[in-house]
């Protein structure tokens, strides 16, 4: 550890300090609003609330004897869904005037050892979204890439599953009717199309079917021709 670097346990002293500093990396976040509070009081609970928690975990590291980093984490399992227990990093911050000192090292160095001492085989982190320069440092310690969170308030989740709930008989009765109807409108025009097929295939052709009412057609006008001829030459004899 770096001269002037110090890290440890948070003491319920060191929230206001740790409070700033989630304000400001609230600030730095181009999605801040999701990331935490902008309300102080709240804030302060929510951080007393982790550390009274059991597995809740939060140090504090100092540069100089001032407060520049924070490190936010649970200690989780075992649980009925694994054997092992893990380190889950929450926020792990370093104010930017006390960046490239090896604070953010430190910090990780006391969550390691708060691994250790837990048993727990691997550590998860969740970068502040934004955070390039944080995706890059744990990219350089072997961080690879686990899992993606995604946020939503209770309230919002109430609604959205209360208008589905309500919602969604009706839109699948009606898109289940549509396709049936499409179906059947489909089958339709398919058994229309081999009726007249077969209509074509199978009817005589319209030159055969005319051929007799043709011959009695003809010999109508012979008759006609030959009468006239006989009534023309009476007429001319006499």
């Amino acid at each position: 550890m770096r001269p002037g670097v110090q890290v440890r346990p948070a003491e319920p002293g060191d929230l206001p300090e740790i409070v700033d500093l989630c304000l400001v990396a609230r600030a730095e976040s181009t999605v801040g609003a999701q990331l935490c509070s902008n309300d102080r009081e709240r804030l302060r609970q929510q951080i007393g609330t982790l550390l009274a928690t059991p597995g809740g975990q939060v140090l504090v590291g100092t540069l100089d004897g001032r407060t520049s980093g924070l490190l936010l984490g649970r200690l989780v399992g075992p649980s009925p869904f694994t054997d092992e227990a893990s380190l889950t990093l929450e926020a792990l911050y370093v104010a930017p005037e006390a960046r490239r000192r090896g604070l953010g090292h430190a910090l990780l160095s006391g969550a390691l050892e708060l691994a250790a001492e837990a048993g727990a085989s691997e550590v998860y982190a969740a970068p502040l979204p934004g955070a390039r320069g944080m995706l890059r440092f744990f990219a350089r310690l072997g961080f690879a890439p686990a899992a993606a969170y995604r946020v939503v308030s209770t309230s919002s989740l109430q609604r959205r599953l209360a208008g589905d709930s309500a919602g969604a008989p009706v839109v699948r009765r009606g898109a289940a009717r549509g396709l049936e109807d499409l179906i059947a409108r489909r089958r339709q025009v398919r058994a229309a199309a081999r009726s007249e097929t077969a209509e074509v295939r199978f009817v005589p052709p319209a030159a055969s079917a005319d051929q007799p009412r043709r011959s009695a057609m003809s010999m109508q006008v012979s008759r006609a021709v030959q009468t006239r001829r006989d009534s023309g030459s009476s007429t001319t004899t006499s």
